[in-house]
């Protein structure tokens, strides 16, 4: 009896040192085994793999003749610190260019896009077109006792007239002046540098710059007449836009489209535009995935009925509206609720985050009306976008047509949307407290036996633990 006591001490004297002296190695290896098990309910890969890029909205408003009216009347801010500097980092991106030293306007102008004050930004673009009234004199003799002065206009400043549009005028009308100001001075710049882009590197940069320049005073031109209700002048408009400049899709001038011809009800030409831009090659966004899951309802929603429906099953062009409204929450599922006016909208954002609460905002504030204008559609979307949401991978883990939803995406919807709104987030799938006592209670019993040298044993905890946790 002594000698199995003192056996069984020398056995357990044995393990604890050696225990002490593997303890460190064995907990690392438990961890990393947790990590694994655990990397889909934690989402560790979107955390790790997945990017929130931030993008221009297509349809933002004019900061003069819409943004700041609303604070006129709430008292409020629409747009944060966030969107605004973000902005200012476009525009001297699409504004300036390294050569603009040489000319005292644009040197101006590269000091007023950077400028926070919006005062100080309107006094520096009316300082650039005063520069530009100086003319400047050449002395030519005549005779040797008088002289003349040939008399040079030097060209107008297009960025100054962009800004003035934008945040001085107080009207769409008074910006729209501005902005055919803005085109007579950008169009000439542009054929000047166009002769020239091939001379050098800072002429190419140059034309790059007055071809953006360009590109903006006529995209907001047709969204000046699109305010004012001149709809197929500015769908006119996008349509030679995009023609002229075929390569710059970078501005996404075909959300624009799509709206404006929603507006005048021309569905064949809705559908002939996502036929050539909803392609698999391309980046998805609220507009093209919701405008295709409209159309499809418009086929069927005026005579939808869900207890019809419930008693014969789908058609096949009923399955096909609630395909394309499954793809479109998959793609963003915080739509829905501001179009069936669950939630309310606010003023959209001058940035948006592709599959975030920004970019619903941005979609229902201008696509609500054409939602209404369908007979039954919102009474489709909803009665299928709730069901549609649960057969979505929940939370959106693997997804089925898109890349795994970002769990960024509400750190930098908060950043760009104010903070009277609450921002709409995608629901987080928590982990329940018997799957972490469980997976607790299967490191402690895989310690145990790699203490016990019970390594049979401690293989059947680590399958028991696998399955726990995918169940």
């Amino acid at each position: 009896m002594a000698e199995a006591a003192t056996g069984f001490l020398e056995q357990l004297k044995s393990c604890i040192v050696w225990s002490w002296t593997y303890l460190w190695t064995v907990w690392f290896f438990i961890v990393l085994f947790l990590v694994y098990i655990l990397r889909v309910p934690l989402k560790i890969n979107d955390n790790l793999s997945t990017e929130c890029k931030v993008w221009r909205n297509p349809l933002n408003l004019f900061r003069g003749a819409e943004y700041n009216r609303y604070t006129w009347v709430t008292g409020r801010e629409p747009l944060t610190y966030y969107d605004m500097n973000l902005s200012a980092q476009d525009h001297q991106t699409f504004f300036t260019c390294d050569s603009d030293h040489l000319r005292p306007a644009d040197a101006i102008m590269q000091k007023a896009w950077r400028e926070r004050n919006p005062q100080a930004r309107i006094s520096a673009a009316h300082e650039a077109l005063e520069i530009n009234e100086i003319r400047s004199r050449v002395e030519v003799p005549l005779i040797a006792s008088s002289t003349i002065w040939e008399i040079k206009l030097l060209p107008k400043c297009a960025t100054a007239y962009i800004l003035l549009a934008e945040e001085e005028a107080t009207t769409i009308a008074e910006a729209e002046k501005l902005f055919k100001q803005a085109l007579k001075a950008g169009d000439g710049c542009y054929r000047r540098s166009q002769q020239l882009q091939h001379h050098g590197s800072q002429y190419e940069a140059q034309h790059r710059r007055d071809t953006n320049v360009l590109v903006y005073i006529k995209r907001r031109l047709a969204m000046c007449a699109r305010r004012l209700g001149r709809t197929r002048e500015a769908v006119k408009m996008m349509r030679d836009l995009m023609k002229e400049f075929p390569l710059l899709s970078m501005f996404n001038i075909h959300e624009n489209l799509l709206e404006a011809l929603l507006e005048l009800q021309a569905y064949a030409d809705v559908q002939a535009v996502l036929a050539k831009y909803d392609d698999i090659s391309l980046p998805k966004s609220a507009t093209i995935c919701y405008t295709a899951a409209l159309l499809k309802a418009r086929a069927v929603s005026d005579k939808f009925s869900p207890e019809a429906a419930s008693r014969r099953g789908l058609s096949t062009a009923e399955m096909n509206a609630v395909e394309a409204i499954h793809r479109a929450v998959e793609f963003n599922p915080h739509v829905p609720k501001y179009l069936l006016e669950m939630k309310s909208l606010i003023l959209p954002p001058e940035h948006i985050l592709k599959r975030g609460d920004s970019e619903a905002i941005a979609y229902a504030f201008f696509h609500l009306a054409h939602w209404k204008r369908v007979e039954g559609a919102l009474n489709l979307l909803h009665c299928t976008w709730e069901g549609t949401f649960r057969m979505i991978p929940y939370p959106l883990e693997k997804g089925h047509l898109f890349y795994p939803y970002p769990i960024c995406t509400e750190t930098a919807d908060r950043e760009l949307l104010p903070s009277f709104h609450e921002v709409s987030v995608y629901p987080k799938k928590e982990l329940p407290f018997f799957i972490l006592f469980t997976a607790g209670l299967c490191s402690f019993t895989a310690m145990l036996a790699l203490l016990t040298h019970q390594f049979p044993e401690l293989m059947g905890v680590f399958a028991k633990a696998g399955r726990c946790l995918e169940s």
